[in-house]
């Protein structure tokens, strides 16, 4: 007789990235290597490798709807994510099916640039991002250009950060993670505000050209540790943990910026020795 086993739910709504180093992809990857099984809402796929970004197709509103519906009316989740919403249409479809399933443990991260630099959220879409994604947010997980944008002004030291965080805390989100790897310093410091007090969280900071898909691996740890049932502070601290280690273990997968090493604790890569003529 079958027994019915409880896993944890994980669900992310993002872009789809043909080189498996950010997006959906990463995001998956980031719930199987910490324990959560991971379903997806496809918002857009991009053709994309660790060189740049060289196409996008936005998925039609109507069939993220009903990817969102599928999911949540059978699977369900304990927490979700969202990662690449290119337009203000997709933004406000993600919204609306965000409160129609009742989707409390949401983890915004606000992606507006690609690693390469390419951009992957319309100027419009800044707007309805405030106005209507981050008021329901449980989470947003910002780095400091990301911050400037959503912000309105300067995110280049500590204490910028912090006065960022606050105004980016009175668009609605519950808690704010303003993420420091942009700033400069030998660690990179994190901040966590919830309307009164910052938690700093600060790790060396790792050498590596291979950084792509930090943003996505960084807020689906967090959505999976929510997941799994910790407390915010715990969940962030335990999501940068486990990037810091992907990234001390990054290893070059292309010609350009390679990802971070997701399965770190599972397996390493084979180094193959070459001869020297």
């Amino acid at each position: 007789m079958a027994k019915d086993v409880r896993v944890p739910k994980a669900l992310t709504i993002a872009g789809s990235d043909s080189g498996a180093g950010a997006g959906i992809q990463a995001d998956l990857k980031t719930f199987s290597a910490l324990g959560v099984y991971g379903s997806t809402v496809i918002t857009a796929i991009t053709a994309q490798n660790t060189m740049g970004v060289t196409a996008v197709h936005e998925i039609p509103t109507e069939i993220i709807a009903a990817q969102l519906d599928a999911v949540m009316e059978d699977i369900g989740a304990d927490a979700a994510k969202t990662g690449m919403l290119s337009s203000a249409a997709i933004i406000e479809t993600v919204a609306a099916g965000v409160q129609r399933h009742r989707i409390e443990r949401l983890v915004v991260d606000p992606v507006m640039v690609a690693k390469s630099g390419d951009r992957l959220l319309r100027e419009d879409a800044v707007a309805a991002l405030r106005q209507t994604l981050l008021p329901l947010a449980y989470i947003v997980t910002p780095n400091a250009p990301e911050a400037e944008v959503l912000c309105g002004r300067s995110v280049r030291s500590e204490a910028e950060m912090r006065e960022a965080a606050r105004i980016i805390h009175a668009f609605g989100p519950r808690y704010v993670v303003l993420k420091g790897g942009h700033v400069d310093g030998d660690e990179v410091v994190d901040l966590l505000f919830d309307g009164q007090t910052f938690e700093r969280f600060a790790l060396p900071r790792v050498l590596t050209p291979h950084t792509h898909g930090t943003g996505c691996t960084f807020s689906a740890a967090i959505a999976a540790f929510l997941a799994r049932g910790f407390d915010v502070a715990t969940a962030v601290w335990e999501a940068k943990r486990y990037l810091h280690r992907a990234l001390e273990t990054a290893f070059a997968i292309g010609r350009g910026r390679s990802p971070v090493h997701h399965f770190h604790a599972w397996w390493s890569p084979v180094v193959q020795e070459q001869e020297v003529s």
